[in-house]
């Protein structure tokens, strides 16, 4: 065990003085590796080779592309905004009632687009002007904006939990049939932070205009092929129809003809949309291939054996060692980036979760959600920075504040699924 946890702390070490974090795993695995093998480098670079040929040539992680091509063509046929005027439609003459259509714009669209990142980006473009000029406060504009953008990796499709998928070995369409109740969950609660924000503070979401039930229907003539589109390809990998790989396919042709008829999609902006999806994936990948060769290098010493016998020896119920785990994952969530968080635990974590007969899928839900408090945890939540980066007029200190009762949110939601897992595991058992 000693080995693992050196490597841990060298990784660790090396991240904090600047080094990427693909690179960081890769170093560290591959000394570790030769290390564990009598310094032997011919077998620590073979295995080197191996996790680069073998992700490369991984048909399963051909979704990743994918879907992320999916997102980038309905973004560019400008579907965030109709999402946005549709919710604004229905709910917008309530207290606070654009900041919950923007949570609920940003399911929509993470429904489609399986990022994060681009849908908080996308909806501070989208929703934030609209809310400044009904005088939403800054704090619940970034806030509703920031945690509704967490949304994109749990709805399905997500990227994570491809990469969860492919990483643990774990069925990729049952982990999005297992995303859909949470998210669900998920854009309530968060909508509950609206509320309760506008109760402790009435100015800072105040009422939009009502707008007539024909107003309403009109709204909906314009999103109802996204409607479609994810119905399509969700339920055809939910029934058995295709696999998720051949229904990111599927999703990717469909988003394409959608911006065509939208007459949103030219010869540059299809380029544009190539090279924003490559540069995605090409990032996605150099994570997931130094994580995989830091894995190798954690599966050979006696760490997850150790770990495995020390939860054993001493009884412990497995829901305290999930509890104990999910709060490893926030602190660690302040001060890492969230995939690679992820993808440096799982060799640690995941043979202990297994070891104690608990679903995977059920396990991999919780990880996502993790993820979520991640992106909006301060200082280093990535949906922090985008929203810095976007709207440089809000202090920082103002994003940090306004993303406070949304984290709460979605902690109160880990332990609702912490709780019940068949809210996890209802749909996937369900599955053909």
């Amino acid at each position: 065990m000693t080995e693992g946890i050196v490597g841990l702390a060298a990784m660790l070490l090396l991240a904090f003085v600047r080094v990427p974090i693909a690179f960081s795993m890769a170093i560290v695995g591959t000394v570790g590796y030769a290390y564990m093998r009598d310094w032997n480098w011919t077998v620590a670079f073979a295995s080197v080779q191996t996790n680069v040929y073998e992700t490369g040539r991984n048909y399963t992680l051909s979704v990743v592309p994918l879907f992320i091509l999916m997102g980038t063509f309905v973004a560019r046929a400008g579907i965030a905004q109709e999402l946005f005027r549709a919710g604004y439609a229905f709910i917008g003459h309530l207290r606070g009632g654009l900041a919950m259509a923007t949570v609920i714009a940003c399911a929509g669209f993470g429904s489609i687009c399986g990022s994060s990142i681009a849908t908080a980006a996308t909806m501070a473009k989208v929703a934030y002007p609209s809310m400044k000029r009904f005088a939403y406060s800054d704090r619940l504009a970034a806030g509703s904006i920031a945690g509704g953008g967490t949304l994109g990796i749990m709805i399905p499709p997500s990227t994570l939990m491809v990469i969860y998928g492919v990483f643990t070995e774990t069925n990729i369409g049952k982990m999005f049939a297992a995303g859909i109740l949470p998210g669900i969950l998920g854009a309530a609660l968060l909508c509950g932070a609206v509320q309760w924000s506008c109760w402790r503070d009435p100015a800072a979401g105040p009422r939009g205009e009502r707008l007539s039930w024909r107003e309403r229907v009109v709204s909906l003539r314009e999103i109802w092929p996204v409607a479609a589109l994810f119905v399509f390809v969700i339920g055809g990998i939910y029934g058995g129809l295709f696999t998720a790989t051949e229904g990111a396919g599927m999703g990717a042709f469909g988003a394409m003809v959608f911006a065509l008829w939208r007459r949103a999609l030219t010869w540059k902006t299809l380029y544009e949309s190539l090279v924003e999806s490559g540069r995605t994936t090409a990032m996605l990948f150099m994570i997931l291939i130094g994580a995989l060769i830091f894995a190798d290098f954690v599966n050979i010493t006696t760490m997850p054996g150790d770990l495995k016998g020390f939860v054993t020896r001493f009884e412990l119920h497995p829901v305290m060692v999930v509890a104990a785990i999910m709060v490893i994952y926030v602190l660690l969530g302040t001060a890492m980036e969230e995939l690679s968080m992820v993808l440096l635990t799982l060799p640690v974590f995941f043979p202990v979760i297994v070891g104690l007969g608990l679903d995977p899928i059920w396990f991999g839900v919780l990880v996502v959600t993790i993820v979520e408090i991640g992106l909006i945890s301060p200082p280093v939540g990535m949906n922090l920075f985008v929203l810095s980066t976007l709207l440089p007029q809000v202090p920082t200190t103002t994003v940090f504040r306004g993303v406070l009762p949304f984290m709460a949110a979605d902690v109160l939601r880990l332990a609702i699924l912490i709780a019940f897992p068949a809210l996890s595991l209802w749909l996937p058992g369900l599955m053909k």
